[in-house]
């Protein structure tokens, strides 16, 4: 059954070879190339070659020498003749063979081969190829062919832009022959820089190393894969299952050398086991042998510390040397038995250590280790025992001496101090309360003394070995004790003696300062009173100044009694220093006052007070001179102001009154403002005096309520409001004279305008202005159109939103609402009657017709003309007459 399943598989690819040559041509060049290259890489093995597939293998020859490099068996002897009949026969021996192997040959036959039919030698050697390239090759069970697709599709599949589906298409980019070989060398190609998009490089690529570092000819040409829709599917087989057999022949290789590698591993790590344990057991056994004699030294020390060092010793041994030995021994033994099981399952003989490195020697040697510890450490123990018991009364005598000698540093020099000399009596009573203290610790120190000397008594009994040391240090203590008791009585006495002087100067002292504390603070106060800046506006405070002087200058006699007193006592203070010698380190302690500051400030006193008599007299004249420049300031400004709030109060009344024609209050106006003119010089003359009074400081004055500021505000006021005046007549005479509007119609409306404004300001509120507008016959109605129209007035009198309305504001818009006015449309009229009807003017037609300032500002602001019918220089007059009127941008 199984022979019957590979005559299918052979028969299968033989018709679909047989369809594609009749498809496609262009598939047995392909062919031709791949077949030829090769049966070449087999036959070079027995030294030849084939030029032409189908010449070649004519005469039988080399076809015979090919099945026998591929399939390792001899074939029957060929024919050596020449003639046809000679190469059937060997042509047909050839056939006969690949008939043996199972392989079903349909429609070949031995003539069409020695007629050289290329058809029938490229179907021949493509069944070769099957039966001895790619039937052997089977994955998971899988036909030759599928088992093939599936190596590839599974050592590619790592790369992310390779897709192998079949044999032809999937082929043509190259990437899945780079791929294969990377996946196994990857040393052999940069994988990363290639790119799908040129296939032509990925195929020589993967070509040209094939052929050099994996001795796989190249079958293929990239120009004839890249150039052909479907690549021949037999061509690219053939040459991918040269890459398998090369990779898995590689791979058994590897097989084998990892099983070699894996033996001599294990022997390795066997030998390296045994050296380890020699060299383990040799070191663990020199170590005994060097320690066993120190623990058997049983030489005694003299001295504790010598003996505890000792211990010491042998403790750093049981703690720090010998657990490490205890793991050494113990892991000796634990690689002891690992090595014996290794070479018993690697069927290697068991392991016998070197002579006197058995494990039992190890352990005979460590009993004989662990008796010597035992006994050196009893040994130990009972010389410290022996010791302990001298050395603590040694190191009794020594903490005490120690103490004592701790105690007594530094007294004999504390006592020898002559400190009392130099210090205040706050410090001898402190010096007193301190000796006593060390008195009664020097009483209490006597035992300790004691208790020394009866200690090296007996250590002199015991005989101790370093008691010549100990007397030494006993007699240095009792002859130190000895002086201390003499010194202590000496300073006793000294510090009583220093303490009686010095209350006695203390108390005179304390006088001292209770007097001079209060005189002090009393001379400081008046220097600083004398010294004192002040400042003065009246007369009146100039003599409460002057009065208090005369009153402080009264108390100075007294204060010059006071002074001497307390300077007597300082004087019996120095007598009683130099009486008895006493040295007087220090001040005062209650005070840092001392005589020589008292003297000089009394000193400071005297001198201030004539300085003091001059500044008040001098102050005192100047006040008198600033009260004559405030009368001076006064008797004018008191005249000035009223009279420019009358010349206000009087601008305002003809304002509002409108006695005569605009001409006659024009004059009346021009007339006043004359007058107000002319009074300039007596403001001057006010600046000149408030000049005066700056200089002199002055800041207020009594004697009037105008200030120089308030008189300069309102003469601004009275020019400002004099000048505004006239204006807004001149004004009503243009709008008069330009809107024909009659002088009742202007009376009517200032009449109308004053009726409503009834805080007199010149300006009138929203709603008292619409109530001036009804009273003038207008129609607003209180709905919502008769609000709109008012709101729409309201943004042409009031354009700056500012919620009033000036008279002049006012009257603009009562003429424009009672007299006819000039219009864009009129003034465009015009500028056409200028340009002879046209739609534009010339700029010689405006010099012609208008004033020459008038033509060049009409020139300079009219935009250029951009009509259809427009001629160069045309100037747009439409766009400027409405800019005139506000109804586009000039």
């Amino acid at each position: 059954m199984e022979h019957c399943d590979g005559e299918n598989d052979y028969m299968q690819p033989e018709d679909d070879w047989d369809r594609d040559m009749l498809l496609d041509p262009a598939w047995e060049k392909q062919q031709r190339k791949t077949f030829t290259a090769w049966c070449n890489s087999h036959l070079r093995k027995a030294g030849t070659q084939i030029e032409n597939i189908e010449e070649d293998f004519r005469d039988g020859l080399k076809l015979m020498l090919l099945l026998e490099v591929i399939s390792g068996e001899r074939l029957a002897k060929p024919e050596r003749g020449k003639m046809r009949v000679h190469k059937i026969s060997n042509v047909n021996k050839a056939l006969n063979f690949i008939a043996s192997k199972g392989v079903k040959l349909v429609s070949i036959g031995a003539e069409e081969i020695v007629d050289g039919n290329a058809k029938m030698t490229l179907g021949m050697i493509w069944t070769i190829i099957l039966r001895f390239a790619i039937q052997d090759i089977s994955v998971e069970e899988t036909s030759a062919k599928e088992g093939l697709l599936l190596w590839c599709q599974r050592k590619t599949a790592p790369y992310k832009n390779v897709n192998i589906q079949n044999f032809h298409i999937s082929w043509k980019d190259g990437l899945g022959f780079c791929a294969l070989i990377h996946r196994h060398r990857p040393e052999l190609i940069d994988y990363g820089k290639l790119r799908k998009d040129d296939p032509m490089t990925n195929l020589n690529t993967a070509f040209d190393v094939a052929e050099k570092y994996l001795d796989i000819p190249k079958m293929l040409d990239a120009e004839d894969i890249v150039g052909t829709a479907r690549p021949d599917e037999k061509a690219i087989m053939t040459y991918v299952s040269s890459f398998y057999h090369a990779f898995s022949g590689a791979q058994k290789a590897e097989t084998a050398a990892n099983r070699i590698c894996k033996v001599l591993a294990v022997n390795q790590e066997n030998e390296q086991l045994m050296e380890d344990y020699e060299k383990l057991a040799s070191d663990l056994l020199e170590w005994i042998r060097r320690t066993i004699p120190w623990l058997e030294n049983r030489l005694p020390e003299n001295t504790m510390q010598a003996m505890q060092q000792k211990l010491e010793d042998f403790r750093d041994y049981r703690r720090l040397h010998k657990p490490p030995k205890v793991q050494e021994k113990c892991q000796l033994e634990i690689n002891f038995n690992t090595l014996q099981t290794k070479l018993r399952l690697s069927n290697r003989p068991a392991f016998m250590p070197s002579e006197g490195r058995m494990v039992s020697d190890i352990n005979n040697a460590w009993g004989g280790l662990e008796g010597a510890e035992k006994g050196y450490e009893e040994w130990l123990l009972n010389e410290i025992r022996r010791l302990e018991r001298l050395d603590h009364l040694a190191e009794k005598f020594r903490q005490k001496a120690a103490i004592h000698e701790a105690w007594t540093e530094g007294k004999e020099e504390l006592l020898q101090k002559r400190d009392y000399e130099t210090a205040s009596l706050s410090e001898i009573k402190a010096l007193l309360k301190k000796h006593e203290a060390f008195e009664s610790d020097l009483a209490a120190h006597q035992d300790r003394v004691e208790q020394i000397a009866a200690i090296a008594q007996e250590l002199n009994e015991l005989d101790y070995y370093d008691s010549p040391s100990v007397n030494a240090r006993c007699q240095r203590i009792c002859d130190q004790w000895d002086a201390l008791g003499a010194m202590t009585m000496k300073r006793t006495e000294a510090l009583q003696r220093t303490e009686k002087l010095l209350e006695t100067i203390d108390e005179l002292y304390l006088e001292f300062a209770k007097r001079a504390a209060p005189f002090n603070n009393w001379m400081e106060g008046a220097m600083e009173d004398l010294q004192d800046t002040f400042i003065v506006h009246t007369i009146e405070e100039i003599q409460g100044l002057s009065t208090a002087h005369e009153q402080f200058k009264a108390t100075l006699p007294e204060a010059d009694k006071e002074r001497l007193a307390i300077l007597g006592i300082q004087n019996e203070i120095a007598k009683i220093v130099q009486t008895y010698h006493v040295n007087m380190a220090g001040t005062n302690p209650y005070t840092t006052i001392n005589p020589q500051e008292i003297n000089a400030k009394w000193d400071k006193v005297r001198q201030l007070v004539p300085q003091r008599d001059q500044a008040l007299i001098e102050e005192h004249a100047r006040q008198q001179n600033n009260e004559r420049l405030r009368r001076q300031f006064a008797t004018q400004a008191n005249v000035i102001g009223p009279w420019i709030q009358t010349k206000m109060e009087e601008i305002g009344r003809i304002s509002i009154e409108m006695h005569g024609t605009l001409e006659d209050q024009l004059t009346h106006l021009r007339q006043y403002e004359k007058s107000i003119i002319n009074y300039k010089p007596k403001i001057d003359q006010l600046e000149g005096d408030h000049q005066l009074i700056q200089e002199a400081l002055i800041f207020d004055n009594k004697h009037t309520n105008y200030t120089m500021e308030h008189i300069r505000v309102g003469w601004e006021q009275l020019l400002t409001t004099i000048a505004r005046t006239i204006n807004e007549i001149e004004n009503q005479i243009l709008t008069r004279d330009a809107k024909g509007i009659s002088q009742d119609q202007l009376n009517e409306f200032r009449a109308s305008f004053n009726h409503f404004d009834r805080d007199h300001s010149g300006t009138l509120g929203a709603e008292e202005f619409k109530a001036c507008l009804i009273s003038l016959g207008f129609d607003i109605a209180n709905d919502a159109q008769g609000e709109n129209e008012f709101s729409r007035i309201m943004s042409v009198v009031d354009p700056n939103r500012m919620g009033i309305v000036t008279f002049q504001a006012f009257i603009d818009f009562m003429s424009r609402e009672t007299a006819d006015t000039d219009t864009a449309d009129q003034v465009m009229a015009s500028f056409k009657v200028l340009a002879g009807d046209k739609n534009y003017i010339l700029a010689d037609e405006l010099r012609r017709e208008l004033p020459p300032d008038q033509a060049e500002y009409c020139i300079a602001r009219m935009a250029p003309y951009t009509g259809p019918d427009g001629v160069p220089g045309a100037l747009d007059y439409m766009s400027f007459s409405t800019a005139l009127y506000g109804e586009s941008d000039l």
